[in-house]
């Protein structure tokens, strides 16, 4: 189990494209497509524990990378929407 599974106050951020997200998404979570994370760092940065997901991982890891250089120390790539999905249905 990832830390960030366990983390309160974590904010899932999907960064597949719209179109993705409307097929299918982490209830709760939140949309930015990863071409967009630039222009929403100000408030990403101000969440206490990020999460980002997408279809396989990549664009993820990318948004993560981001997030980290930017100086956010609390960022998580959670992979797949799929596996977010399941590991927080397996929390209860």
């Amino acid at each position: 189990m990832n830390d960030w599974t366990k983390s309160e106050g974590k904010v899932i951020v999907d960064v597949r494209s719209r179109a993705e997200f409307s097929g299918g998404h982490v209830v709760g979570s939140i949309n930015i497509p990863l071409q967009e994370i630039n222009d929403h760092m100000e408030e990403l940065l101000q969440a206490e524990t990020l999460v980002f997901c997408c279809a396989s991982g990549g664009r993820s890891g990318m948004a993560t990378q981001l997030l980290q250089q930017s100086g956010h120390a609390n960022v998580f790539n959670g992979g797949s929407w799929l596996s977010v999905n399941n590991s927080i249905n397996t929390l209860g």
